[in-house]
């Protein structure tokens, strides 16, 4: 099965600072069809102005993931930690039994991220933080994956048996994914175009299947790909 979630159909917020679109019920956007996917609570893509950010505020029970798409991230949290994510960096955060922490964009640049909420597999787990850059070479033409449980292939570890991999891929290609027994992936577009069951997908468009064995994305010209694989 396979539902689709257009951007036209994300909820959509102008703080005049931060432009935001939401691919779930999130904030004063509410749509109870869309309250999340499997253990994805939130995907918002954001861009923040220069000068601009969130201030400090808590998060509790939530694996928190970061990738940032143009520009940089400041953070700082209760923890002890700060730093700066670039682009090509991700970050995650385990919120844990809780955390306050701060984003902020105090450069030149506008800051375009995708920030994503997992719902953890058990609760109370220690607060940690981590960030890694990843080569856009190595995801040319391959899922190269960024966020695990496990951590394998050096990716950065949440606490939830998820996988997060992104792909760039060549126009007039295709890619077939395989879905194993009970799970499910959430296909998000960054940039490009593709079609998946006849059905075109460009910039900002997700994609939710489950229920099948494999699928085929036909790429209509080069694009910026997340695959999420869910349990």
């Amino acid at each position: 099965m396979i539902q689709f979630r257009p951007v036209s159909c994300r909820g959509v917020a102008d703080h005049g600072w931060l432009k935001t679109r939401h691919a779930f019920s999130f904030a004063d956007y509410h749509d109870p069809d869309w309250m999340g996917w499997r253990c994805i609570r939130v995907m918002n893509e954001d861009w923040i102005a220069s000068g601009t950010g969130f201030p400090s505020h808590p998060h509790k029970e939530m694996e928190i993931v970061t990738l940032v798409l143009s520009g940089a991230v400041a953070h700082e949290d209760s923890i002890g930690n700060s730093g700066v994510i670039t682009q090509d960096e991700v970050q995650v955060m385990s919120a844990g039994r809780g955390i306050v922490h701060s984003e902020a964009n105090p450069y030149e640049e506008e800051l375009h991220l995708y920030q994503i909420w997992i719902v953890p597999a058990k609760s109370g787990v220690d607060s940690r933080y981590d960030q890694k850059s990843y080569d856009p070479a190595e995801r040319i033409g391959q899922w190269q994956l960024i966020v695990s449980e496990t951590g394998e292939g050096e990716s950065l570890t949440i606490a939830q048996d998820v996988r997060i991999s992104r792909r760039t891929q060549i126009g007039n290609s295709s890619i077939e994914n395989r879905i194993r027994d009970s799970r499910g992936h959430w296909i998000q577009v960054i940039s490009g175009s593709v079609q998946l069951d006849g059905v075109t997908l460009e910039s900002g468009d997700g994609a939710a299947i489950d229920e099948v064995d494999s699928y085929r994305m036909d790429v209509v010209e080069e694009t910026d790909l997340l695959l999420f694989d869910l349990p």
